[in-house]
């Protein structure tokens, strides 16, 4: 497993409190969360560290988790 600085931590808390204010209320759980937590940690893994990278590939990320349950 990647190790984080802190900093970058701080940035990822962020983008998933951000991205979590985007989400529809009625799928706002906290399966929604863990999915997005989960995309936000293996973009950072992979090289994605700046608050608007992720904020926009985590948004994206919310319609693919609706359409699991629509």
């Amino acid at each position: 497993m990647p190790q984080f600085d802190p900093a970058l931590i701080e940035v990822m808390k962020r983008v998933l409190e951000d991205t979590m204010s985007r989400v529809p209320s009625e799928y706002s759980t906290p399966a929604a969360k863990a999915y997005l937590a989960e995309f936000i940690l293996k973009a950072a893994a992979q090289g994605q560290t700046s608050y608007d990278t992720l904020i926009v590939s985590a948004a994206e990320q919310i319609e693919v988790f609706v359409s699991l349950f629509s």
